[in-house]
Order: C-alpha cells, then sequence, then structure tokens
C-alpha cells in the first residue's frame, strides 16, 4: 500500500532557501557557505536545514543535473505494467537497481514510470532485461528522441 506524502511546514527560511537553490549553485571550494551568506545564514545553518528538507521529504532530490551523454553515459525512460497486487513488490525490486534514477506511479495501463542511468548506451539494454528477470515483467524502452530545455522554478 502506498501511503500518501504529507508536506511539513514551510517557514520563511525554508521557502527563501528553496527559491534561491533551483538554478545557480556556486562551484566554489566552500559552496554552501556562498549559498548561505545572501541568504543570512551561515553555511553549517544552511546545509542542516537542506538536510532536514531531505529527510522530511520537502525535498526529494539536492544535487546537480548532468547530460550523462557528454560523460559517455545513457539515460532512458521505461515504464512497466504491473499488477495491483504485486505494485509494492515489484517498485521495491526495481528501486533496489542502481541504475533506477528515480519511479513514479502513473493511472495508466503503464502504471510504473522510472528512469534508467547507466555508464553506456549499452547499460540502458542490460538494466532493462535484468528488471525483466528479477519482477518477470516487461520493461518497455522510451529513448529520447530530441531534448528540449525547458527551465522550472516552482516558488516555495
Amino acid at each position: 500500500m502506498t501511503v500518501p506524502h504529507v508536506p511539513a511546514a514551510l517557514d520563511d527560511t525554508d521557502r527563501a532557501i528553496i527559491n534561491a537553490l533551483q538554478g545557480e549553485f556556486p562551484i566554489c571550494e566552500r559552496p554552501f557557505a556562498a549559498a548561505a551568506e545572501p541568504l543570512g545564514l551561515t553555511e553549517a545553518q544552511l546545509m542542516t536545514r537542506v538536510e532536514r528538507l531531505l529527510s522530511n521529504g520537502t525535498l526529494t532530490r539536492f544535487g546537480p543535473m548532468f547530460q550523462i551523454e557528454r560523460m559517455g553515459g545513457a539515460f532512458c525512460l521505461a515504464a512497466m505494467a504491473v499488477p495491483e497486487d504485486r505494485y509494492d513488490e515489484v517498485t521495491q525490486t526495481v528501486n533496489a537497481f542502481a541504475e533506477v534514477a528515480h519511479n513514479y506511479r502513473r493511472e495508466h495501463a503503464l502504471n510504473m514510470w522510472f528512469v534508467l542511468a547507466t555508464e553506456t548506451a549499452a547499460g540502458v539494454e542490460g538494466a532493462a532485461r535484468a528488471i525483466e528477470a528479477a519482477t518477470g515483467l516487461p520493461v518497455y524502452l522510451f529513448p529520447k528522441e530530441r531534448e528540449f530545455f525547458v527551465e522550472m522554478r516552482l516558488r516555495a
């Protein structure tokens, strides 16, 4: 059974952090110190708050976005049709693969969608076949045909 996420309450500082850290993040010896200064925080305060926002589920990820193909790797959108009575079990199995970047439930015949990220283009196919072997269910791959950059910033 999937338990719905209940968002944590945000204070004004949490909102300022979320709004400020979308997009540019300093590349320097102490990036959290540099990012904390315009927020009126110390490096330690910023790091503690980001860790709390991650641990309470307000943020699901904090890190860089890479163009993996430029580094020789590959990624691919994948989907599966998972029987409802096996959904939780299959989710745990799929998410245990290091190649699975993130996984989403959808109201569709293909009700599980996830991204495979691998070190090589051949790794995508290998990961998909390994997931099929582990779950007994087919994995459908939807490789990128064109890339679009959509900058999306959400105000907290």
